[in-house]
């Protein structure tokens, strides 16, 4: 037996991805590699694969909060990390859960919209989310298209970015990857306006989890001790390098390789 002191462990609630590009595999997966520990309560588990989501079928609401706390009473937790949420009812779960724990950090990636194009919620779940879940958020982690359903009304990502800091969301980290330029260029808001920006050559190809890997990346990072402004750009490195080398097993998207530093080859 052994002990890593110090080991720094942070709470997941997500989805189950049967394919392990994306949702709770992900997760563990980057937490992990990262040096972290992942404990993980699933959301909802989905029909997918590497092309599309078919289905997704949201836990009971009262399973997902008491085994959170479970959880939360037993292992040192030092950030929660929120991805799919499922359903309004595990929403206000969560809400539930966040307000006993004002003290650990939350990274939040609001997944949206897949990566094959389907939505993944409703305009309910969307109010719910701004209402409940962004005032406890120190970092919420969208794309251009997710940023652009939670803030419909503004006419730039800076003042979509604003909107959702207004609502009570402490930092957003926007990723270009889904955005019409050569480059990806990810951008960094806080309540004074941007605090970085950060340019990556863009890849061929589409990928599955990218935006998983970067969320968890940046929780991992977090638990740890990084600041944000510093945990969002190691979490940027380390997920490009997972999609530079990442594996291609289907005819589908790309998978993202999280242990790309381990490779021998």
């Amino acid at each position: 037996m052994s002990s890593i002191p110090n080991l720094a462990v942070t709470l997941v609630l997500a989805g189950h991805d049967p394919s392990g590009g994306a949702g709770i595999q992900a997760d563990i997966e980057t937490i992990r590699a990262l040096g972290g520990y992942a404990a993980t309560v699933i959301t909802a588990t989905t029909t997918q694969n590497t092309h599309n989501v078919q289905g997704i079928h949201p836990v009971n609401a009262n399973d997902l909060i008491t085994q959170a706390r479970m959880i939360l009473d037993d292992l040192p937790i030092s950030a929660i990390k929120i991805g799919l949420l499922g359903s309004i009812e595990n929403i206000e779960a969560i809400h539930t859960l966040l307000q006993d724990y004002p003290h650990l950090p939350v990274i939040f990636d609001p997944i949206l919209i897949a990566g094959g194009g389907k939505s993944l919620t409703t305009q309910e779940m969307v109010a719910a989310v701004s209402d409940l879940l962004l005032p406890h958020t120190l970092l919420l982690t969208p794309n251009t298209q997710e940023l652009k359903k939670l803030s419909p009304n503004a006419d730039s990502v800076a003042a979509q970015a604003h909107h959702l800091i207004s609502q009570g969301c402490q930092h957003v980290a926007v990723t270009g990857t889904h955005a019409e330029t050569a480059d990806v260029v990810n951008k960094l808001f806080g309540s004074h306006g941007e605090m970085q920006q950060k340019s990556w050559p863009r890849l061929p190809g589409e990928y599955h989890g990218s935006g998983c890997t970067f969320a968890a990346a940046c929780a991992a990072l977090i638990a740890q001790g990084a600041d944000i402004c510093n945990a969002v750009e190691m979490a940027q490195n380390f997920t490009w390098k997972s999609l530079e080398q990442a594996h291609k097993l289907s005819d589908g998207q790309y998978l993202p390789n999280r242990f790309f530093w381990s490779d021998r080859s």
